[in-house]
């Protein structure tokens, strides 16, 4: 059946019209805001590479959580930012550690705010990585790198391929840093370390220490991308040497992020996440063509920093953009964003 042209442009003429047949609708429901908390008091610290965005003491991010959620933004997650790094990540996983610190005085001030925990070990390593670092060598050796900051700078020059993750000793942190956060009071544990079992440990973990109930958002499919810099500005997570490409994916790989999603699901993951999330907009919607579970993607702080530069410098609409950003990736099959912006487009879309 053939139709005219016309009836598409028909439907377009006013706003009431494309609100009516508009297919994807965004929402603050939708949204999911980060923040990063550190030590101190009073605490309201500018990064100079996002703008708008803050690192924020406890008592702070009490007030900043306190706007977020009447704003109608369900839920925010939580990085910290150690007050000391070490080769154990002690910070991650401590019952004083910031984050279970922040968690606990958040659910006290505003119960109904869904808190998300991060998991991850990259912000409390001293050497910046995702998990224990060993030298590499034979499969025997297992010799753990003792990198901190004051020794990081010479090893720069060594061969990055000199030092590897040794993935089943972090696997343990991971799970003790899951079950310190649920003790806390996070809502959602929401792995991004991309360690091969993570999932599989800290669903153990959470139901050997009675949280069964609790739920995993895992960073699925998280790729190994240039849009995380301003990020590790804001949580002084910069790897000393070396990069994260051995254990984050690489970005030509569609096919083996659907392995990476399918694998984290039978290990026991609620949910899954796609990040970063533009760039990979097609992951997204394979993703949810293919498995039928809550679907999530960060839109990260590179893809936050550019816009907010352009709109900066009059290059773009900053506002207009910004919707249209957020609505191709809830187009794409994201039914959870998180994002920088959720603050500037929940006051937009309330």
């Amino acid at each position: 059946m053939s139709f005219p042209i016309t009836r598409l442009r028909r439907l377009r003429q006013s706003e009431a019209l494309r609100s009516m047949v508009r297919e994807t609708r965004l929402t603050p429901e939708a949204l999911v805001y980060p923040l990063f908390v550190c030590p101190g008091e009073g605490v309201r610290r500018a990064i100079a590479s996002m703008p708008g965005v803050f690192n924020f003491s406890i008592d702070q991010l009490i007030e900043e959580a306190r706007e977020v959620h009447s704003l109608g933004i369900p839920a925010i997650i939580l990085f910290g930012l150690p007050d000391r790094k070490d080769e154990q990540a002690s910070g991650a996983w401590a019952e004083d550690g910031i984050v279970q610190r922040a968690t606990r005085a958040v659910k006290r001030a505003i119960p109904d705010l869904l808190v998300i925990g991060d998991v991850c070990l990259c912000e409390y390593m001293s050497h910046g990585h995702c998990g224990i670092v060993k030298k590499s060598g034979s499969a025997g050796d297992r010799t753990r790198v003792t990198a901190s900051p004051a020794a990081a700078a010479p090893s720069r020059a060594l061969d990055a391929e000199a030092y590897e993750i040794d993935n089943d000793p972090t696997l343990e942190i991971l799970a003790r840093t899951a079950v310190a956060q649920a003790r806390a009071g996070i809502d959602i544990i929401a792995p991004s370390d991309m360690m091969d079992g993570r999932v599989a440990a800290i669903r153990a973990a959470l139901d050997g220490a009675g949280y069964q109930n609790t739920p995993i958002l895992s960073y699925a499919a998280k790729f190994a991308s240039g849009f995380y810099g301003p990020f590790r500005e804001a949580a002084d997570s910069a790897p000393q040497f070396g990069d994260r490409r051995s254990y984050q994916m690489d970005g030509a790989n569609l096919r083996e992020a659907m392995r990476e999603i399918e694998t984290d699901l039978a290990e026991g993951a609620d949910m899954i996440m796609v990040k970063p999330a533009m760039p990979y907009l097609d992951v997204i919607s394979a993703a949810r063509e293919r498995f039928d579970v809550p679907l999530a993607a960060y839109q990260v702080s590179g893809e936050y920093a550019m816009i907010q530069a352009a709109a900066q410098n009059g290059w773009i609409d900053g506002e207009r953009v910004m919707l249209e950003s957020l609505i191709s990736i809830r187009r794409a099959g994201a039914g959870t964003i998180l994002t920088y912006f959720a603050k500037d487009a929940a006051k937009i879309l309330a």
